[in-house]
């Protein structure tokens, strides 16, 4: 009888011995959220500044569910960062479902929110509400994205709770491999949400 297990209860541990999942530490491996990132203009740094500001007002009144999280952090970095122009479109809500070698178990999900060009899965972005650590997001996001078909090339991630952020890597190719990008936060004093969009707008441009 095959056994069908949610996605938001799988652990890295699950992914690793299941599907003989690795964790990239070489820096070579993940280059596309550190290196040679576009710079932000003058003006989205004034939207990021309204995006903080506008969340941390949300902040103040909890509990801060996933669709707050979308509408005013996420949308807007997306948009900013061009995803939502041509050749890129998105698919929410979107269900997945995934099985081991031996088809004994079936995983099953929906995508938050998926960039789609020329029908290679991108982008999966997974968000949680404000009080949700990042780290139980991680295994929840790399099945959305061992479920992306396109075995050539890399799938690219982002979890957030809306204040933090971090960016995932997944290759197929021989071995399936991921990474993970520093956690980035929105709550210092200079807020890091100017990195965050250099790396998205660094994944659109070199992307699309």
């Amino acid at each position: 009888m095959v056994q069908v297990i949610q996605a938001h209860n799988i652990s890295l541990a699950y992914l690793e011995a299941r599907f003989g999942l690795q964790q990239s530490e070489g820096e070579d491996f993940f280059p596309e959220w550190f290196d040679t990132l576009p710079e932000i203009t003058d003006i989205e740094k004034q939207y990021l500044d309204r995006v903080k500001t506008n969340f941390m007002r949300l902040v103040k009144h909890p509990p801060i569910l996933e669709n707050a999280v979308k509408m005013v952090v996420v949308s807007p970095l997306l948009d900013l960062a061009g995803f939502y122009r041509e050749p890129f479109f998105l698919a929410t809500e979107e269900s997945i479902e995934i099985s081991a070698e031996d088809e004994g178990e079936i995983i099953r999900g929906r995508i938050d929110i998926l960039v789609i060009q020329e029908q290679l899965w991108l982008l999966v972005i997974e968000s949680k509400r404000s009080s949700f650590s990042l780290l139980e997001a991680i295994p929840q996001a790399l099945v959305y994205m061992l479920a992306n078909p396109n075995q050539d090339k890399p799938t690219f991630g982002l979890v957030t709770n809306g204040s933090d952020f971090i960016f995932l890597k997944l290759t197929k190719q021989n071995q399936l491999k991921y990474a993970m990008s520093d956690q980035f936060t929105l709550l210092k004093r200079k807020s890091e949400l100017y990195q965050v969009l250099s790396v998205l707008k660094n994944l659109s441009q070199s992307l699309s």
